[in-house]
C-alpha cells in the first residue's frame, strides 16, 4: 500500500498519536486519510499496522497538526463511534505511566478487557446459536463468509481472516461480528463462567400448587416418622422464604439424605439444583441495616467531618466491629447525590460473603468486576460502568473502568499485599492509586482495616489523612482470647503429638464437642516442603529455579511453587542411593492428613491453592463451611480474608515463628497483620473465640503484641525500626531486578548499572546482590535497592535516570537480552 495515496493535496494533514497494547516506548504517531479525518477523536480504537505484518486496535491519545518528522503509516479504520475511555481515564494512565516506570501500552494492556484488544493473532471461535439460514440474511457478505469458514474450520485468528477476505482493513468486519454474537474470542471459551448452583428442595404437584392436599402427603410417609419430620421441616422453612436447600432441612429435621431422597421417590419432593450468586450464602452479624450502634454512628458522623479537610481518611477498626455497615451508610449517601462508589477488595474470590452482602442491600445497584468474567461479561461492565453504573465493587483492575462520576473510593483491608500488582507491569499499587484517582475525579477515599499498613498510618501521623477508631466489636462482644502455646516447653516435655501442642488438641477436641467449628492456619501449602537424604544430605531441588522442590501427598508429586515444575517421588537418593528420604516441614496437606489420626471424627477441609484452583470449588468449600458440614478448615492465608462464620470457636496459628522470621523488613508487619487478621475469624457472633498461638519464640515482641492486642505498641517499635534502617515509610524505595539465563553476564549488567546510579546517586543505591532465591524460571536474578528521601522533585529526577540507564544498558553489547524490572514502592 501507498501511504501518499491517502495524502489529500490541498489541505493540511492531521496526524493521530496512537496507544498500542504493547510494551513500546511511546505511543505511534499515524496519518488519518482525508476520508476518515472527521471520524477521529480521543478514545476511539483504530485500526493501526505495526511492524511488518501485525494489526492492533489501538487507542487514539490526540489528533495533531504538526508532522512528526518521519515518515508514518496510515490508519486502515475507525472501530468506534464513541470514545471508550474518559479523559481521566487518560490521565490515570499516563501518571501510572509515569510514576511506576512503565509504557503506555502496558498500562493500556492492563485496563483493557480482552474483548476491546484486538491483534493479528487473537483467534475467534463461531458462535454457539449461529443459524447459517436465519443469520445469514442479517450478515454481510464478508461476514458471512467468515462465519462459513468458522463452520469449517472451528477457529480462525483474524490475520486468517485478513487472508480469506483477501482485504488490508478487516476489524470493522470483526467488531460487527462481535456485536452480532455471531463469534466470541477464543479465550471466552476457555475463561467460560459457571454459576454457582446449590441444592435444593421444593414439593412436586398436586401439593405445590394445593397446600390441601398436603396431608396426602404425610398419609404417603406415616410410616417413617423421620420422613414426616422432613416434610415439617420444609414446610416451616418455606413460609419463611423463597427457597429451601437441602441442608436446611438436614439440620432442621435432624435428618440425612436418604429421608430426602425416600420423600422424592415417593414424588412428594422434587429435589432441584437452584443457581444462585456464585457469592451467595453470607449470614453477618449485623443483619439489620436499619439502624447503627453508638460506636457506628459516632465513626460514621467522624468519618464525615474529617471528609470536610481530608481527601482519606482511615477507618482502623477492630475485626469485627462493624466498618463494613458504616461504609454502607456512606455508599447510601454518594448514591443519593447521583454520584458513584468504587468498593476495592483484596482479591474478589476470597471476599465471597462481603461481596454478597452488599449485593443484598444495593441489588441491581451494584456490579462485581473480577478476573473470573469471561471477555463479553467484562466488556459489558465496562459499558455500564461508563453509563454511571451506581457501585463498582472489584478487585485492584476494576480502578480502571470508565467511571462518569465518581464521589467515593472504599478501599477494604488496606494493608492486604494483594493490591500490589508484582507481574507484569504496570506494577502499580491499587490503595496508593486509588489516592491519585480521587483527585482526578474530586472523590474521598475511604481505607478501611484492623490492621493498618505503616505506609498509610505514616501518613496519618504526618497529618495528610485523617484518622476514626472503631475499638470494640459489635455488639459488645469480646475479642478472642488468645492464648501461646510454648512448642519449645511441650517439646521438652515430650507432649507434641506430630506439629499439634498438647493445647491445641485438647481446645479442638473441647470446641467440637460443644458443636464449634475452627479454623487452622498455617502458610504454606503442600505436604512437605522438602525430600531430604538422612545420609549424605541431598534434597529435592526444582532443575529451573533454585529452591527446593515441595511434596504433595495426594497426588505424590513433587512441585516447584515458583515455576509449576513437576517430579516424581525416588525411590532412593539420586546421589548415594539411601533408601531413607525424610519429609522435613510440614504444610496445610500434612496438617490435613495427620489432624485426622488424632481427630478421627472430625469433618476436615482444605483451603489452598491447590484445592480451590476452580471456581465453583471454592464456592462449594465455603459453603459446605458456613453448612457447618466442615469442622475445621485448614488453610494458607486466603483464611483470614473475608471470612466471617459465626460457629467458629477456636482458631489456631501452627507456625507463627516461620512468618516472624522471613527474610523481609516487612515481616514483622506481615505476620502481625496476618495474625491479627486469621484470629478476628474466631467468635464473631454469639460468644468470645479462643485464638492458640503455636510459636517456640513466646518472648517474641510480635507474639506478644498479637496477645494484647497492642497496635500501638508495635506501631511505635516498627517505626523506630524503620527510621534507624532507612526503610519505608520514611523513604521512598525503588527496587530494580535484572535477569538472565547466564548467571555471568546478569552479574556483570548489574554491576554495570548499579555503577552507572551511584556515579549521580551515591548514598542512595544498594547493591547489587543475590536475592534470596538467585534463580527462577531458568533465569539468574541481581537486585538493585535505591532508597530515596521524599522529596518529589528527587524522585522524579531518579526514575528518569533509571530509565536512561536502563536503555544505555540495553544498546551495551552483550547486555541486550538481560531483562530489566523496575519496581517502584515494592513489597
Amino acid at each position: 500500500m501507498n501511504p501518499e495515496l491517502f495524502k489529500p493535496e490541498n489541505t493540511q494533514q492531521k496526524f493521530a498519536v496512537v496507544i498500542l497494547p504493547i510494551a513500546v516506548g511511546k505511543p505511534y504517531t499515524y496519518f488519518i486519510p482525508s476520508d476518515i479525518v472527521h471520524k477521529i477523536k480521543f478514545g476511539i480504537r483504530v485500526e493501526v499496522s505495526f511492524g511488518k505484518n501485525k494489526l492492533y486496535a489501538g487507542i487514539v491519545k490526540e489528533v495533531i497538526d504538526v508532522d512528526p518528522g518521519y515518515k508514518t503509516k496510515p490508519i486502515l479504520s475507525v472501530l468506534d463511534e464513541t470514545p471508550i475511555i474518559t479523559k481521566e481515564q487518560m490521565q490515570l494512565w499516563n501518571w501510572i505511566s509515569d510514576y511506576y516506570c512503565c509504557t503506555l501500552g502496558e498500562v493500556m494492556n492492563a485496563s483493557l478487557p480482552s474483548g476491546l484488544k484486538l491483534t493479528g493473532e487473537t483467534r475467534i471461535i463461531l458462535g454457539p446459536f449461529f443459524d447459517h439460514n436465519l443469520d445469514g440474511r442479517s450478515l454481510t457478505d464478508n461476514e458471512f463468509i467468515i462465519a462459513e469458514a468458522l463452520s469449517i474450520q472451528n477457529e480462525l485468528r483474524i490475520a486468517d481472516v485478513k487472508k480469506i477476505l483477501n482485504r488490508k482493513t478487516i476489524y470493522p468486519i470483526i467488531k460487527s461480528l462481535l456485536d452480532k454474537k455471531v463469534i466470541f474470542l477464543y479465550e471466552e471459551l476457555l475463561e467460560k463462567y459457571k454459576p454457582k448452583t446449590i441444592s435444593c428442595v421444593r414439593l412436586q404437584e398436586p401439593y405445590a400448587s394445593t397446600p390441601e392436599r398436603l396431608k396426602e402427603a404425610f398419609d404417603l410417609c406415616k410410616r417413617s416418622m423421620k420422613q414426616q419430620e422432613a416434610l415439617l421441616a420444609y414446610i416451616q422453612l418455606e413460609k419463611k422464604q423463597d427457597f429451601v436447600r437441602r441442608q436446611e432441612i438436614y439440620d432442621k429435621a435432624k435428618v440425612d439424605s436418604n429421608i430426602v431422597r425416600a420423600l422424592a421417590k415417593k414424588n412428594i419432593f422434587d429435589i432441584y439444583q437452584k443457581e444462585v450468586s456464585r457469592l451467595d450464602g453470607y449470614a453477618d452479624e449485623l443483619t439489620d441495616t436499619s439502624s447503627l450502634s453508638e460506636q457506628q454512628k459516632n465513626a460514621l458522623a467522624e468519618v464525615k467531618e474529617s471528609f470536610k479537610t481530608k481527601d482519606v481518611v482511615l477507618l482502623h477498626g477492630v475485626t469485627g466491629s462493624g466498618k463494613t455497615r458504616v461504609y454502607i451508610d456512606l455508599i447510601n449517601e454518594a448514591i443519593e447525590q447521583g454520584g458513584q462508589v468504587l468498593y476495592l477488595l483484596p482479591e474478589i474470590a476470597l471476599t465471597t460473603q462481603i461481596v454478597q452482602r452488599l449485593k443484598k442491600i444495593f441489588g441491581d445497584d451494584i456490579a462485581v468486576y473480577h478476573s473470573r468474567m469471561n471477555n463479553n461479561e467484562r466488556v459489558e461492565l465496562w459499558q455500564v460502568a461508563r453509563d454511571g453504573k451506581p457501585i463498582i465493587l472489584g478487585a485492584r483492575s476494576s480502578m480502571f473502568l470508565p467511571f462518569s462520576n465518581l464521589h467515593l473510593i472504599i478501599v477494604d483491608e488496606e494493608h492486604d499485599p494483594s493490591f500490589k500488582q508484582n507481574d507484569p507491569a504496570p506494577r502499580y499499587n491499587a490503595r496508593d492509586t486509588a489516592v491519585f484517582m480521587s483527585s482526578l475525579y474530586g472523590s474521598k477515599v475511604l481505607l478501611g482495616t484492623a490492621t493498618p499498613s505503616l505506609e498509610t498510618y505514616g501518613n496519618v501521623l504526618a497529618g495528610k489523612y485523617g484518622l476514626v477508631e472503631m475499638k470494640d466489636r459489635f455488639g459488645g462482644l469480646e475479642l478472642p482470647e488468645t492464648v501461646i502455646a510454648d512448642m519449645k516447653e511441650e517439646s521438652k516435655k515430650r507432649k507434641m503429638q506430630s506439629h499439634f501442642t498438647s493445647v491445641l488438641l485438647e481446645e479442638l477436641r473441647q470446641a467440637l464437642e460443644r458443636g464449634e467449628q475452627a479454623i487452622l492456619f498455617q502458610n504454606r501449602r503442600g505436604y512437605s516442603p522438602t525430600v531430604l537424604c538422612r545420609t549424605c544430605g541431598w534434597k529435592s531441588e526444582c532443575i529451573h529455579c533454585d529452591v527446593a522442590l515441595t511434596y504433595h501427598k495426594y497426588s505424590d508429586h513433587l512441585r516447584c511453587h515458583y515455576c509449576g515444575y513437576i517430579s516424581h517421588v525416588p525411590e532412593t537418593c539420586p546421589a548415594c542411593a539411601n533408601v531413607n528420604l525424610d519429609l522435613k516441614g510440614f504444610g496445610t496437606e500434612k496438617i490435613e492428613d495427620e489432624l485426622g489420626i488424632y481427630l478421627p471424627k472430625a469433618k476436615i477441609a482444605r483451603m489452598d491453592w491447590d484445592t480451590v484452583k476452580g471456581k465453583n470449588a471454592l464456592a462449594k468449600l465455603i459453603n459446605d463451611f458456613e453448612e457447618r458440614r466442615i469442622d475445621i478448615l485448614v488453610g494458607t492465608q486466603m483464611v483470614t480474608k473475608g471470612l466471617d462464620f459465626d460457629n467458629v470457636g477456636i482458631v489456631g496459628i501452627l507456625s507463627a515463628d516461620h512468618l516472624i522470621g522471613f527474610p523481609d523488613f516487612r515481616a514483622g508487619e506481615r505476620a502481625y497483620q496476618l495474625m491479627l487478621q486469621v484470629s478476628g475469624r474466631a467468635g464473631r457472633k454469639h460468644k468470645q473465640g479462643k485464638v492458640i498461638i503455636q510459636t517456640y519464640k513466646t518472648d517474641h515482641p510480635i507474639i506478644k503484641e498479637v496477645v494484647s492486642n497492642d497496635f500501638k505498641s508495635f506501631l511505635n517499635r516498627e517505626m523506630k525500626e524503620r527510621r534507624v534502617f532507612r526503610y519505608a515509610p520514611y523513604k521512598r524505595m525503588i527496587k530494580i531486578t535484572l535477569k538472565h539465563k547466564k548467571r555471568s553476564t546478569v552479574l556483570q549488567a548489574a554491576e554495570y548499572l548499579a555503577n552507572e546510579l551511584k556515579i549521580k546517586y551515591p548514598d542512595y543505591v544498594i547493591g547489587p546482590a543475590e536475592p534470596g532465591i538467585p534463580r527462577v524460571r531458568t533465569l539468574y536474578l541481581q537486585d538493585i535497592m535505591i532508597k530515596l528521601d521524599k522529596q518529589a522533585a528527587l524522585i522524579r529526577k531518579t526514575k528518569q535516570d533509571i530509565l536512561q540507564v536502563r536503555d544505555k544498558l540495553k544498546k551495551t553489547k552483550g547486555f541486550g537480552s538481560v531483562r530489566v524490572i523496575i519496581d517502584v514502592d515494592p513489597y
